[in-house]
């Protein structure tokens, strides 16, 4: 994978530009509980939302490694607003390079959350 371009300042971090996305990257990242879930969260909103919004059953520095991995795999975008680290996902950049994966990785997930189906 290539490295994300580096930090301008210690308040801005680093971010693969779209063409830097890899499918193995995307997937990587994906395929955790705790980032998938991050994921999920963020999918549900319209909106940015901070690191202390996430309640994870993990440890801090856990979490801050959750979050580094989607970021440097282009799944979310990471910024400073005042003291408060705000996340977005890159759902235009996912859904221009890999069409409907998101979607069903989200859909998927929901499924699996519910429970087996009755039948």
């Amino acid at each position: 994978m290539t490295p994300a371009a580096p930090a301008t300042s210690s308040r801005d971090l680093p971010h693969p530009a779209r063409e830097e996305i890899r499918l193995e990257g995307v997937l990587h990242a994906l395929a955790d509980p705790m980032r998938l879930r991050i994921v999920r969260e963020l999918a549900a909103e319209s909106d940015e939302l901070s690191c202390s919004h996430f309640v994870l059953p993990v440890t801090k520095s856990t979490t801050t490694h959750h979050f580094r991995v989607l970021r440097e795999s282009g799944v979310i975008r990471q910024c400073y607003r005042g003291t408060a680290k705000m996340n977005g996902l890159r759902r235009d950049d996912l859904d221009g390079l890999f069409p409907g994966l998101l979607d069903a990785i989200l859909a998927a997930a929901a499924r699996q959350a519910a429970g087996p189906a009755d039948g």
